[in-house]
């Protein structure tokens, strides 16, 4: 059996049980699963066809997406639809800068439009942001609110593809570290260390691969530890997240309730898990967030949890191996950065549900 028809069997069944779980009977459940599976097939169908990029990351990705949105249709049937309608906005989007991409040629040439582009939008959110739980990274335009660094990230990986393809087009490798460290300040600055840790992590890396004068990396790989003291002690609620996941029995209905709430919900769900729409994942804060992998390893249980990850793994996998394929310099660098980004995103949320490390967000 094809992949593709293993996905949308397990979409029917899962919003299937989700129309027979909810009372009284919500008829727009189906839909909703239906207009899903129906943007799944439509898409897979377009790829194939029209040969426009790897059929198996995007059913890796449509996997992984599906059974998010469904345990977010689960927990808030609102949010779940609002999800469904961005996952759809993410596919239009990807046809549209996959045609863009490849009929506008050059890309490695606008290194300072990718720079300007990111320090107009940090400033932005300096000048005008919104602060939430102790970091000012949102913009909010018209009542629409989102985070300026998660498209910034995008800019940030071409400039460093353009940078690694053309390093001539700056003056010399230190103005490339400026601007590197500028990004990172300018994260700091508005004290989102997560969100400036994982933009070091993505440089760090790729400046390895990169990079001819290893004494220079290692001169770089010693300021995260400068960062990381920094932000320790001058932003509290870093101080208070270490503090909690130091030990957060200790301050079990403050501090460290809702890491002790995804511990519990996690060892609740054994190794199979208490079922679809049988556990109580909302007894944790912000679960349709970060938190999604808490309330799926309590409904479908630490081999659900595992799948998770195995699907994760497959896909970071899958990208490197393309990624090594890759002849061109722009686009070898463009496709390890994004992989990179996805990579260590993917730890640093997983890895904060299960204690294994800080949560950053």
């Amino acid at each position: 059996m094809r992949p593709i028809s293993i996905l949308m069997i397990i979409n029917t069944m899962l919003f299937g049980l989700l129309y027979f779980l909810v009372r009284p009977l919500d008829t727009f459940i189906l839909i909703a699963g239906g207009i899903l599976t129906l943007m799944i097939l439509f898409s897979y169908i377009l790829i194939i066809k029209a040969k426009m990029g790897d059929e198996y990351l995007f059913l890796i990705i449509s996997m992984l997406s599906s059974l998010g949105i469904i345990m977010i249709y689960r927990l808030d049937p609102e949010y779940g639809f609002r999800q469904i309608i961005w996952y759809g906005i993410g596919v239009v989007f990807y046809f549209l800068s996959y045609i863009i991409y490849r009929f506008i040629g050059n890309w490695d040439r606008y290194i300072y439009l990718y720079i300007g582009f990111g320090i107009v939008l940090f400033l932005l959110t300096l000048l005008a942001g919104v602060t939430t739980k102790g970091s000012r990274n949102w913009l909010s335009i018209g009542g629409f609110i989102f985070q300026p660094a998660e498209i910034i990230k995008l800019s940030y990986v071409f400039f460093l593809a353009s940078y690694f393809t053309y390093p001539e087009k700056l003056k010399n490798e230190y103005y490339f570290l400026a601007i590197v460290y500028s990004h990172i300040g300018f994260l700091i600055l508005q004290r989102d260390m997560g969100m400036a840790m994982l933009f070091y992590a993505i440089f760090i890396s790729v400046f390895y691969v990169f990079c001819k004068d290893k004494k220079i990396f290692l001169y770089n790989l010693g300021a995260a530890l400068l960062i990381l003291v920094f932000g320790y002690y001058t932003m509290t609620h870093v101080q208070v997240r270490f503090e909690a996941w130091l030990n957060p029995w200790k301050d079990i209905s403050g501090r460290g309730y809702q890491i002790t709430q995804s511990l519990f919900a996690i060892a609740t769900g054994g190794f199979f898990g208490t079922g679809l729409g049988l556990g109580n994942p909302d007894y944790i804060p912000e679960v349709h967030t970060d938190f999604i992998f808490s309330a799926i390893s309590e409904e479908f249980g630490t081999f659900g949890g595992i799948a998770v990850v195995l699907l994760y793994f497959i896909l970071i996998y899958r990208s490197f191996k393309i990624t090594l394929t890759i002849r061109n310099t722009f686009r070898k660098v463009l496709a390890l950065g994004i992989t990179l980004t996805y990579s260590y995103q993917t730890f640093v949320i997983i890895g904060g549900v299960i204690k294994l490390i800080p949560l950053t967000g």
